[in-house]
């Protein structure tokens, strides 16, 4: 407990946030009375006084009181990949994006220390004011033969490549149509551009379709955006019938795709393999190199005037520093390798479809989930999958909780990344895990007074 807590403060947290976090968002104070500016003008200015950070205080006070540790942020000790070191254990690791297992893969790694040998660590600055890197140039070809387009850029931030290039394409004369599911980086970026904004069912082309007839007619251009592979819930959207409507209702269609290359399609091609869909017909493709690739940063893959025009005004590539040299260099490699050696695309795909089976036979909620590289195992509310991922790193399995308001509360979950390095032997002893622990949650008194009854309350 904090020295700030006191007990009936903690109790009434605990209580709190196990009962007012089922789906309802934190109520905002109340902003002051325009003329009582001056009342408070001592802490006026206190960042405790932002909104929602009383309730976060509150939070972590409640799971003090009932010993509850904090699942994240944890330090590792050695690189992560299907296995990772932390406190001096080793864990078999599902929080790492390292789907194909090329993090430290040696031409990965030897393609950064040569680029660092050649151009140190930095670009140090945004690439009109710098100027140029070989490997940013030779990384942006590959991309853009891979997606089969006339050009591409890349960027320093996936969340940022987002923002930046929904943010300098529309204007608020325009709409943009998106998934109900679709990454926050899009919607900061639709936000950024003024224009109007409507979302559809998830994965739900009918529910779009009944939008574009009802309101496509009111704005000058749309933007249609969906994902590859969604990273909550390790689905896909069928992509030829979002090509269909894009086209019937004259609009561009965007698709996320970072979690779909290495992982949709037999050879990992991203999502217009994986539904067998012409990759042109695709206006814009958006990728990051912190998934597969090993890297970090993201990219636009797209027709060379919308680059040529990205690279001119995008607020997110103009006044930015231009990507690190080595984690181009590495993006680079890592997306020779990925297409050298099918095989890992194809030892992933086992992977997953076995963790899938298990999860399922042994009666676990895995959702939506294609059991390609992302699977959750969805159990309710926050506390339950916060505890059931405490259990787990005691057993020595890292995965991390997802909860409010990443998801709706009910709808919490663990999020399980699989990757191609991953052994049969992990992926049995994990499933079986979980299902034992979350037995024992779920049985005998309710979660809640098991809790406080370890706590003598």
């Amino acid at each position: 407990m904090t020295q700030s807590a006191k007990p009936d403060d903690g109790r009434a947290a605990l209580a709190g946030f196990v009962t007012n976090r089922l789906g309802r968002s934190a109520s905002r104070p109340a902003p002051a009375p325009a003329g009582n500016a001056g009342a408070d003008k001592e802490t006026a200015q206190d960042f405790e006084k932002l909104a929602g950070y009383r309730e976060l205080k509150l939070q972590r006070s409640a799971a003090d009181l009932i010993g509850l540790a904090n699942p994240f942020f944890r330090v590792h000790d050695a690189k992560a990949g299907a296995t990772t070191r932390m406190e001096g254990r080793t864990f078999t690791n599902f929080s790492s994006y390292d789907y194909l297992g090329l993090n430290g893969h040696p031409a990965v790694s030897g393609a950064a220390r040569k680029a660092i040998d050649a151009f140190g660590t930095s670009a140090s600055a945004s690439r009109i004011v710098a100027g140029e890197r070989p490997g940013h140039l030779k990384l942006e070809k590959a991309l853009a033969a891979h997606y089969g387009t006339e050009a591409c850029v890349v960027m320093v931030s996936g969340h940022a490549t987002n923002v930046t290039a929904i943010g300098a394409i529309l204007e608020p004369a325009d709409v943009i149509f998106h998934d109900a599911l679709i990454h926050n980086s899009v919607v900061t970026g639709a936000q950024l551009s003024g224009a109007q904004r409507r979302s559809f069912a998830h994965n739900d082309a009918a529910s779009l379709e009944k939008l574009l007839e009802a309101t496509r007619h009111e704005h000058r251009r749309a933007l249609i955006v969906v994902e590859g592979l969604y990273s909550m819930d390790g689905d896909a959207p069928d992509l030829a019938a979002f090509v269909e409507l894009k086209r019937r209702y004259d609009c561009w269609l965007m698709v996320d795709d970072a979690h779909g290359l290495g992982v949709l399609g037999r050879s990992g091609a991203g999502l217009h393999e994986h539904c067998g869909v012409d990759v042109s017909d695709v206006d814009i493709w958006m990728g990051t190199l912190s998934k597969t690739l090993s890297a970090c940063g993201g990219y636009i893959a797209g027709p060379s005037v919308l680059i040529e025009y990205l690279k001119c005004t995008a607020g997110g590539f103009v006044y930015s520093v231009g990507l690190s040299p080595p984690l181009a260099a590495a993006a680079d490699a890592a997306l020779t390798v990925m297409l050298a050696e099918p095989e890992r695309v194809e030892r992933l795909r086992r992977n997953g479809n076995l963790f899938l089976a298990i999860a399922k036979k042994n009666g676990l909620n895995v959702g939506t989930s294609l059991g390609l590289a992302v699977i959750p195992v969805i159990v309710g509310d926050s506390l339950k999958a916060v505890t059931l991922s405490n259990r787990l790193y005691a057993r020595g399995i890292n995965v991390q909780p997802i909860i409010h308001p990443a998801v709706p509360e009910r709808a919490s979950r663990l999020r399980f990344f699989i990757t191609s390095e991953h052994t049969t032997d992990q992926i049995k002893e994990t499933v079986a895990a979980i299902t034992e622990e979350l037995a024992a949650l779920e049985t005998g008194s309710t979660l809640i007074e098991q809790l406080m009854a370890r706590r003598g309350s």
